[in-house]
């Protein structure tokens, strides 16, 4: 990668990011757990904007900032309760993807810490103990 060039254009440029989604989201779609956090019937919206956030993030088109504004994504992701186990199933479809590009291991490692750290924040509820979580509350 040199000076001029972003991390975007070193590691394939759009080709690279549409086969990354594209792969993750196949994964996605066959999770019983995951699925449901993606209430659109189609995940074909849920995949561009995914694939827009990340080619701005790694220095590509500015495409998701200009549709959608800043990427917020913890805010965005709030109405969805995220346990670790979710975030553990998201993180092991993603590593899956990842594996499909063939990156260099320079390239493949920056990705991937970068997927560990947002998927690590993302987490808002914790896991029930048990099936069926009763309410203590006595509401």
């Amino acid at each position: 990668m040199t000076e001029q060039q972003s991390f975007y254009d070193a590691v394939g440029g759009a080709d690279t990011f549409h086969r990354l989604v594209a792969a993750f989201y196949r994964g996605v779609a066959a999770d019983p757990d995951l699925r449901p956090m993606y209430p659109e019937e189609d995940l074909g919206p849920a995949e561009v904007r995914f694939r827009m956030f990340l080619e701005q993030y790694w220095g590509g088109p500015k495409t998701y900032s200009e549709q959608r504004g800043h990427p917020r994504l913890r805010m965005r992701h709030a109405p969805f309760a995220v346990t670790p186990s979710q975030r553990d199933r998201w993180l092991g479809h993603m590593r899956a993807a990842l594996d499909e590009l063939g990156l260099t291991p320079e390239q493949d490692e920056q990705i991937w810490t970068y997927m560990v750290m947002a998927a690590h924040s993302m987490v808002n509820t914790d896991e029930p103990n048990y099936p069926g979580m009763i309410d203590m509350s006595g509401r």
